[in-house]
């Protein structure tokens, strides 16, 4: 098993990682980052801050892009 030794991500990241993963399973299909960008927004969140918050979950793993649209890495974990 990968073991990663950077701290983790903030639990405001978590949150919409969180709810991303739920919408994206509901889809079942991918979430244009345009889409995920207004769904983060709709929670509250400024939008430079919700580009943050997906390219950091992009980055750790969490969602990947394929053909423009994001997908859940392991689905299962949004449950955790």
């Amino acid at each position: 098993m990968y073991r990663d030794d950077r701290p983790p991500l903030p639990d405001w990241i978590l949150t919409i990682y969180r709810t991303l993963s739920a919408r994206i399973q509901r889809e079942e299909g991918g979430l244009s980052r345009e889409t995920a960008t207004d769904v983060i927004v709709a929670e509250g969140i400024e939008a430079v801050d919700a580009e943050y918050a997906l390219q950091r979950l992009i980055d750790r793993g969490y969602l990947y892009m394929v053909d423009e649209e994001l997908f859940v890495t392991e689905p299962a974990a949004a449950e955790e």
